[in-house]
């Protein structure tokens, strides 16, 4: 099932996609990362809506190096124990709309990523339990001003300023094997990344484990899950997909930070 947050009538909703259209549900709040979920009777085109980010998660949680040839790329040792930091709320934005190029940096790079969707409240949960906490997958962007991250120490800055985690379109909540599934990453049209997230040093469930042995996840939280190789820069103009099997694709273009 394919689900999205999006903009009609001049209001916030919730639905389900099918084919070219989508069936409202009520507004599930705090609940929308769980079932059930129940149709208003509404439909729409999807042409004739705007989608937003499919979830409002309170923090992002992201992973650092979690594919081997990413971590050779950046000349980086590979990880005993999954890398961790955090975006904040004010990062995220949906499809179709603009990272705004920050003016303290010279050199913001793309990183197409899957995002785990937390369904429920997860706290020390241990990675054979840990996809029943799962909500749902979709596709995400961990946007970074690369000259503004320390080879060593926190990255926070520079993965933090505002539009640089797009998410979307949808939250897809049919995977049964996250670790199987097709990514890639086009910039201009052209493909720039491409692996399975087969080549995950840490899993899903790992990371699960992991991060919820130190905070607790809460509904709508997401989780990305690193980047593979053929990370580069993005210019003012430019136009970033990341794609992934089995949940679609997210569309990004950059723009010039106009005060």
């Amino acid at each position: 099932m394919k689900l999205a947050r999006f903009v009609a009538d001049q209001k916030i909703c919730y639905g389900i996609i099918e084919k070219n259209q989508i069936l409202e549900v009520n507004n599930p709040g705090s609940d929308w990362c769980g079932f059930p979920l129940t149709e208003t009777g509404n439909t729409y085109d999807l042409s004739s809506v705007r989608i937003l980010a499919p979830c409002q998660p309170s923090k992002v949680i992201c992973l650092g190096l979690n594919y081997r040839r990413h971590a050779e790329e950046m000349k980086h040792e590979l990880p005993k124990k999954p890398i961790i930091f955090i975006k904040p709320s004010t990062s995220v934005i949906g499809p179709e709309e603009a990272i705004i190029y920050p003016p303290q940096s010279n050199r913001v790079d793309y990183e197409a990523e899957l995002g785990v969707v937390i369904g429920r409240q997860a706290y020390r949960v241990a990675r054979e339990k840990a996809l029943d906490f799962v909500f749902g997958y979709t596709c995400a962007n961990d946007v970074t001003a690369r000259d503004k991250q320390p080879a060593n120490g926190q990255w926070t800055y520079s993965k933090s300023f505002d539009t640089f985690c797009p998410l979307g379109p949808v939250i897809e909540t049919d995977i049964t094997n996250p670790e199987a599934l097709e990514l890639k990453g086009y910039l201009n049209g052209k493909i720039v990344q491409e692996t399975s997230t087969g080549d995950h040093l840490f899993t899903v469930a790992e990371i699960i484990e992991f991060v919820s042995g130190c905070m607790t996840l809460l509904p709508g939280d997401v989780i990305i899950t690193g980047t593979p190789s053929g990370v580069g820069p993005l210019i003012p103009g430019d136009r970033f997909v990341v794609e992934i099997e089995g949940i679609g694709s997210l569309a990004s273009h950059v723009k010039r930070f106009d005060g």
